[in-house]
C-alpha cells in the first residue's frame, strides 16, 4: 500500500542502510522547509530535519538516537528521543521492536505538551497491526507540528506550519488518525486532542496578531464507530476555530478573551440501532442512547486563573442538531418519528415579605404585613423531531428561562446581562442550572427515548446500508460572573458515514 504521507518517515527509517554502510554517523531527512525565495542568495533555505545518529561503545552494544533540529548554519536542536539500544554489537538495522520503542517515545513526547504531564503511553500489543506505518507517520507529524508551534524560530514557522497542518487535517490522513486515537484509548485520546487543539489555538492567535487573513485548515477532528448495535461519533474542535453566528466585536478585556478562546468543544454522540425482519420489509430503529457535549479548558486551572477569569467564564452549549440519512434512498419505503419531548419542568418559588409594627403610647397598636409570591416554570431544553424526505432530524434547543427565547439565535439585553439573579449567571452552581457542574450537557435515552423508524424493502436483505450522520453544535457565551456586555454564539458542522448490515436481526 502506498503511503499518503510526505515525507514518509516510517519508510525512511525502514529503508536505512545497514549501519556498517553508513559513510558518517548521522543520516537525516528533511521534514519541511521554508518556501524558496526569489533572492539570488546561494545560502540554503532553513528547514526542519529528522536525523538518526549511531554511537558505538566498547563496553556495551551500540545505540541510536533520533532528533529533530532546525537546519540553520548553526543547527537548533528541537527534540531528542530516548536511546534505542541495539540487541547486539553486530545488529545492522532497526527491527520491529526498535521502531515500536521510537513510536512510544514520540507519543509520550506529544503528551508532555498537555497540561496533565503525568500521563504516559504504553504500546497496547506485542505486534503492530493493520496500518501501523501510517499511525507512526501521523504521530511523528503531530510531534513535528507541536515543535513548530512551541520550539521553532519564528522565521521558519509559517511555511512549515502550513505544510504540516495541511497534512494533519487532510482527508487522506483521517483513517490513520482514527487508528491512532483508538490505540491511545479514551483517556489519552482526550489529552492528545487537548494538546493538539492548544497548539492550533496558539497558531490562530499568532496569525490574527500578524493580521494574516488566511488561517489554518479546519482543525475539527471527528470519527465514527459502528459496533454491537451502537453508532458512536466523537468530535473535538478548538472554540477559536468555530464559525461565528453573527459578527461580534473582540472583547477588549484581555483576560476575558483568554478565557473564551483557550477552550475546546468535545462531543460524543451515541445512537442505538436495531433491525427487525418482517414478512415483506425490514424495520430499522434508531434512538438516542447518549449525547454529551462539553466545553473544556485547553490550559491548566492555574494558568486560566492567572491569565483569564477561571474555568467558569466560558461558552456553553445552546443547540445541538443531528440529521440521520440512509444513503440508499431507493431501498427506503417510509420513515416515522416519535413525538417531541420536553425536559422535565422545574418549578421554584420566590417569596418576599414585609412586617412592621407601630405602638405609640396611649394608642392602639398598628401592624402591617406585605407578602409576595412568584412561581416560575423553567423548561430550559426542548427536544424536537422532524422528517424531510428520508432524513430524520433531532433538535435540542436551549431557551432563556425568563422570556422563553431560543438562546442560540437571540441577543440578551444589556440590562439583563447585568442582573445578578439572571438565570444564565452562576450557571454552573445554580440548583436549577441547565448544565452539568462542569459546564456541559447530557441528553440520555431515558429522557429522549422516542425512536425513529425506517421501513426498508425486503430486497435489501443481506446487504450493508450506508448511513450519514450530519450534525451542528452551537456554543453561546453570556457573562457568568463577570460584569461585561460581551456575548456571542459560535457553531461547527460535522458529518460521518456509518454502516448497518441487514443480516442480523433482533
Amino acid at each position: 500500500m502506498t503511503s499518503n504521507f510526505t515525507p514518509n518517515v516510517w519508510a525512511w527509517i525502514a529503508s536505512l542502510p545497514p549501519f556498517t554502510q553508513w559513510r558518517t554517523n548521522t543520516m537525516s531527512l528533511c521534514i519541511c522547509a521554508t518556501p524558496s525565495s526569489s533572492s539570488s542568495s546561494s545560502q540554503p533555505q532553513p528547514s526542519i530535519n529528522l536525523s538518526v545518529t549511531k554511537t558505538t561503545s566498547i563496553a556495551q552494544p551500540p545505540y541510536v538516537i533520533f532528533s529533530v533540529f532546525a537546519n540553520y548554519s548553526m543547527p537548533v536542536s528541537l527534540w531528542k528521543s530516548q536511546p534505542v539500544h541495539l540487541k547486539t554489537k553486530t545488529q545492522q538495522t532497526l527491527d520491529e521492536q526498535d521502531i515500536i520503542h521510537i513510536f512510544v517515545n514520540i507519543v509520550n513526547s506529544v503528551l508532555k505538551y498537555c497540561p496533565d504531564k503525568n500521563s504516559s503511553f504504553r504500546f497496547p500489543g506485542a505486534q503492530p497491526r493493520g496500518n501501523f506505518s501510517d499511525v507512526f507517520n501521523i504521530a511523528f507529524l503531530s510531534l513535528a507540528f507541536l515543535l513548530c508551534i512551541f520550539e521553532v524560530p519564528r522565521d521558519l514557522r509559517p511555511g512549515c506550519l502550513g505544510s504540516l497542518g495541511a497534512q494533519l487535517t487532510g482527508s487522506r490522513c483521517r483513517d490513520a488518525a482514527k487508528s491512532l486515537v483508538r490505540m491511545l484509548g479514551a483517556n489519552l485520546e482526550d489529552q492528545w486532542m487537548q494538546t493538539m487543539n492548544l497548539a492550533v489555538t496558539n497558531w490562530i492567535v499568532e496569525l490574527r496578531s500578524s493580521s494574516r487573513s488566511s488561517g489554518p485548515p479546519s482543525p475539527l477532528f471527528s470519527y465514527a464507530v459502528s459496533a454491537s448495535g451502537l453508532w458512536k461519533v466523537q468530535l473535538y474542535c478548538p472554540v477559536i476555530a468555530m464559525g461565528m453566528e453573527e459578527a461580534a466585536e473582540t472583547p477588549q478585556d484581555e483576560r476575558l478573551l483568554f478565557s473564551l478562546i483557550y477552550q475546546q468543544v468535545e462531543c460524543v454522540i451515541q445512537l442505538a440501532y436495531r433491525t427487525t425482519r418482517r414478512d415483506n420489509w425490514i424495520d430499522v430503529e434508531v434512538k438516542v442512547d447518549n449525547v454529551r457535549c462539553d466545553v473544556d479548558s485547553l490550559v491548566s486551572e492555574t494558568l486560566m486563573a492567572e491569565r483569564g477569569y477561571g474555568s467558569e467564564e466560558k461558552h456553553f452549549p445552546s443547540r445541538v442538531m443531528l440529521q440521520i440519512t440512509p444513503t440508499q434512498q431507493s431501498d427506503v419505503l417510509s420513515v416515522s418519528v416519535g413525538k417531541s419531548n420536553d425536559n422535565p419542568t422545574h418549578e421554584f418559588g420566590i417569596e418576599k415579605g414585609f412586617e412592621g409594627s407601630f405602638e405609640p403610647p396611649n394608642a392602639f397598636g398598628l401592624k402591617a404585613s406585605v407578602t409576595e409570591s412568584l412561581t416560575l416554570a423553567m423548561k430550559p431544553w426542548k427536544f424536537e423531531q422532524s422528517v424531510h424526505g428520508n432524513t430524520a432530524t433531532l433538535n435540542w434547543f436551549l431557551h432563556d428561562g425568563v422570556n422563553g427565547r431560543e438562546v442560540y439565535s437571540s441577543k440578551p439585553s444589556k440590562i439583563s446581562l447585568l442582573q445578578p439573579k439572571a438565570w444564565f449567571r452562576d450557571r454552573y452552581s445554580n440548583a436549577y442550572r441547565p448544565f452539568t457542574k462542569q459546564g456541559g450537557v447530557i441528553f440520555a435515552r431515558d429522557e429522549y427515548g422516542d425512536s425513529v423508524w425506517w421501513k426498508v424493502c425486503g430486497a435489501a436483505l443481506g446487504q450493508t446500508m450506508n448511513w450519514q450522520i450530519r450534525g451542528w453544535i452551537w456554543l453561546t457565551y453570556w457573562p457568568n460572573k463577570q460584569r461585561t456586555f460581551h456575548n456571542e454564539t459560535r457553531w461547527l458542522e460535522f458529518r460521518e458515514c456509518l454502516q448497518l448490515p441487514l443480516t442480523k436481526f433482533s
